[in-house]
């Protein structure tokens, strides 16, 4: 098959040559995007919408010489940068260490002379020396095989390793199968040695071409940004033109230009949306940090808000649902079967076929398979087995094209014959046992339903020869004893099953995509607990066209061997039916699908360099469940995102309101600049803070993902929130009307409004807590944020309340204890209101949703 190693020795290329070549043709490095510097880190970030609106929302209090607010509007959107700087740099140490880690080195043949270099000074016409567990360097022809096998999982998705044979000059061929004479960058040799002649390096080769498709595929803005930038540029045009609206009224009618430009600007700080992008910021922020707890890196901040509206997850196989480690599940011999799960010691005639699978083994191996041998005969055999002690390697078999097995013969010393253990294709081994024709048809029959689970068959057989004679030409001159069958597998992950009931009982749709065939697929898909659909292989997939597939992905569970460029069409077909596509990955081939949906989650320690750079998201310990988590998190951010946002809108409308009421009715003013920036400080740390370390809702993952097309901001919303303000203004409003037709001095009625909207603003807060819990329960729902804001903001209020320097500042008059428990009872009566709007308000949503309802 190989003619061995016997050819005479290649020189190789001279130094010079491959200096000219590296110099002409670039490094052996994967396509990649620029070094993320700190710099560029930083002016990434402050280009960002967000971090803009902060910084022109301090810059405009700057000019309305208000600088305590500027000040801290300033603090927050550098604390905020900060935070953000220190997130993206720390992912980019983690994603460069993971390249240092992934870097390979090369055996490589020089002048004559064997050299080791660093993977990336290989060039094309390179000889490499190949030997088990190296990883290949570069695409290559092979020239030379000694039962070479590699595992190409990284680039085809498929476990087993394919063989390899020496054919110099044959065509290109792309990666997969077994007898190709090729060997592929990124691959791993996993049995044999041989020699190889390099054809391609860095973007030229099969692993550089998927870089470069990554490139090429441009990535969707957020949806929850744009929404939000819409929204803050609609309530900045109201809020200017009521503020000079206001100083236009206000001057005319009362006189005093001075006066009107004060009422004027704070009606105008009032309606200022600037807490938008703050809580936007931190919540992406913060949502990252709580992700990376869970053990996911954040690699760009924008997917967190889509999490929670994922609709679809399109999940690898190899590495992904399964553990990328061969293990051996089942052994047959005559009608007798052993099972992994049983747990059951492997004994009498199944240890006999496991001892003689070991001898057919390498005793220190590479391929995945052997291992598993391995394993299992250290966790199962009896302790008095142990196939290799006292036993010498004699002579060594390899894999034929025209015969796919391997033979092994050993001495042992003081024994007059040898012992011969040959393990292969079960076609293979029944020709070495020259088994007649109905034995080979049973054997048949168990193969197909071996494989029919999923597994890989191999069989196994002994023979026993005299120590004294000669190498026999052929296996097949060994007398053989047909042993048994043995079943391997890529076992699933233990958690998986769970997380795929999670993703559905969540409205999560979970599809296969592997390059695996489609009875592993189907069995490792019934493991799993996925849906029932349909199987759509590669090949079938190349024939369709685009619109034909958009409408089989609607109904397909599993797509098995498919190749890169067609797992991109299956995640654009996806996004074309409206879905919201998560993609996780490890391999290289995973990579341009992983970068084209919106949500791209790559395995970080399996996962390849390129998956890395492609995805959004990195699951630092490759557990499929951390997926869940995120799907998770990343609801309860975007559920207390709402929470925040319905908070921000409903207390400004009573601080907007109680600023132009006076002006339209011709009382005192209630409301200065400084009062506005005092309520700005509650509200900011409220808003961004309080509402951001709430914890989820009870029904988080029991809920359908919110439509993809679905409004940050709904009708519903807007109204249900303004509704909350207008409910907490009339109270407000009404308590310092009464106040001053009781004759109360206006710094008394000031001060005693003032308190009250602080109350109802609590109240407000408590009611917002939970989307559907009632207030009551909200007590029991543990948030130190909370509380810590609650006190700190009575302890300030009080202070400017009864420190005499300070109530003056804020043209308050002294508060006495009974206009304190009116103050609080305001408080209750709005928490009490606000709750039963909310629970009328939930009653009449769920009437319109009920099946029975009919609409008209």
């Amino acid at each position: 098959m190989d003619g061995g190693l016997q050819d005479p020795l290649c020189r190789g290329l001279t130094e010079k040559e491959a200096t000219v070549r590296l110099k002409a043709e670039g490094p052996n490095t994967l396509p990649q995007a620029d070094r993320r510097t700190f710099i560029r880190i930083v002016l990434e970030i402050l280009r960002e919408p967000m971090f803009a609106l902060l910084l022109g929302a301090a810059a405009i209090y700057l000019l309305l010489g208000d600088l305590k607010e500027a000040v801290v509007l300033g603090i927050f959107a550098c604390t905020s940068v900060l935070i953000a700087v220190v997130q993206e740099s720390r992912t980019e140490r983690v994603l460069e260490t993971l390249r240092d880690l992934t870097s390979p080195r090369a055996l490589v043949i020089r002048d004559g002379n064997e050299k080791r270099i660093a993977g990336a000074e290989v060039v094309r016409g390179d000889l490499v020396i190949l030997a088990e567990g190296d990883r290949v360097p570069a695409d290559a022809t092979v020239l030379a095989a000694h039962d070479l096998q590699c595992d190409e999982s990284l680039l085809t998705g498929e476990a087993v390793p394919v063989r390899k044979i020496a054919s110099p000059g044959a065509p290109p061929a792309r990666p997969g199968g077994d007898d190709l004479p090729y060997v592929y960058s990124g691959s791993m040799v996993v049995r044999g040695h041989g020699r190889a002649e390099v054809t391609a390096t860095g973007a030229r080769s099969e692993i550089g071409k998927i870089g470069l498709a990554i490139t090429r595929i441009d990535t969707e803005p957020p949806r929850l940004r744009v929404q939000t930038r819409r929204l803050v540029r609609n309530f900045a045009c109201v809020s200017l033109s009521l503020s000079a609206l206001a100083v236009v009224l206000y001057s005319l009618w009362r006189g005093g230009w001075l006066d009107a430009l004060l009422s004027g600007i704070a009606l105008g700080m009032s309606m200022l949306p600037e807490e938008f992008p703050l809580v936007l910021t931190v919540f992406m922020v913060m949502g990252a940090w709580r992700i990376s707890r869970a053990r996911v890196l954040t690699r760009r901040v924008a997917a967190i808000e889509t999490l929670g509206a994922a609709t679809v997850l399109c999940t690898d196989k190899t590495g992904t649902l399964t553990q990328n480690r061969m293990t051996i599940v089942a052994l047959r011999t005559d009608n007798d079967d052993w099972r992994e799960e049983d747990k059951a010691p492997a004994d009498g005639k199944f240890a006999t076929l496991l001892e003689y699978g070991i001898l057919a083994s390498a005793p220190q191996p590479f391929d995945p398979m052997e291992k598993a041998f391995h394993a299992l005969g250290t966790e199962r055999l009896p302790a008095d087995y142990l196939p290799h002690s006292g036993r010498t390697l004699k002579w060594e078999y390899g894999l034929r094209p025209d015969l796919l097995a391997i033979t092994h013969v050993y001495e042992q010393a003081g024994s007059p014959v040898l012992i011969v253990a040959a393990k292969g294709a079960p076609e293979a081994i029944a020709e070495l046992c020259q088994l007649p024709e109905s034995h080979r048809a049973g054997l048949r029959c168990a193969v197909d339903e071996m494989a029919q689970k999923g597994m890989r068959v191999l069989a196994v057989a002994r023979a026993s020869v005299p120590a004294g004679i000669s190498r026999p030409e052929t296996p097949r001159d060994f007398p053989f004893e047909f042993l048994g069958l043995v079943g391997l597998a890529d076992p699933l992950r233990p958690t998986v099953p769970a997380a795929a009931q999670e993703c559905r009982t969540a409205g999560i749709r979970v599809i296969m995509i592997t390059g695996d065939y489609p009875q592993t697929a189907r069995a490792i898909a019934s493991q799993a607990n996925l849906e029932a659909g349909d199987v759509l292989t590669g090949t079938e997939l190349e024939a369709m066209s685009d619109a034909d597939l958009k409408e089989r992905v609607r109904s397909t569970t599993i797509f098995a061997r498919t190749t890169p460029e067609q797992k991109l069409r299956i995640v654009n077909a996806l996004k074309a039916n409206g879905e919201v596509v998560a993609m996780t990955g490890d391999g290289v081939n995973d990579a341009p699908s992983l970068k084209a949906a919106h949500i791209g989650i790559a395995m970080g320690g399996r996962g390849t360099d390129v998956a890395r750079e492609a995805a959004s998201l990195i699951l630092l310990d490759d557990d499929f469940t951390s997926i869940v988590s995120t799907v998770r998190l990343g609801r309860r951010i975007y559920d207390n995102l709402r929470k925040a946002m319905a908070y921000i809108l409903a207390i400004h409308v009573p601080i907007a309101g109680l600023a132009l009421i006076p002006l339209l009715f011709g009382l005192p003013l209630l409301f200065w600049p400084l009062h506005i920036a005092f309520l700005e400080m509650v509200i900011d740390p409220v808003c961004s803070i309080v509402f951001e370390a709430e914890g989820e809702e009870a029904d988080t993952m029991r809920r359908p993902p919110r439509a993809p097309s679905a409004p940050l901001f709904t009708a519903g919303f807007v109204v249900s929130s303004l509704l909350q303000g207008v409910l907490v203004l009339a109270l407000v409003a009404g308590l310092f009307v009464m106040a001053l037709r009781q004759n109360l001095p206006e710094p008394d009625a000031r001060s005693l409004a003032f308190a009250a909207l602080v109350a109802t603003n609590l109240g407000l807060v408590l009611v917002n807590r939970s989307l559907g819990a009632s207030v009551f329960a909200a007590f029991t729902r543990p948030n130190a944020a909370l509380w810590w804001v609650v006190v700190a903001t009575a302890a300030i209020l009080t202070g400017v309340i009864l420190f005499p320097p300070a109530r003056e500042l804020f043209h308050f008059g002294p508060l006495h204890a009974d206009d304190i428990l009116v103050a609080l009872a305001s408080g209750l009566i709005a928490l009490l209101l606000l709750e039963l709007a909310k629970r009328l308000v939930q009653s009449l949503s769920d009437l319109r949703h009920s099946p029975g309802t009919i609409s008209r």
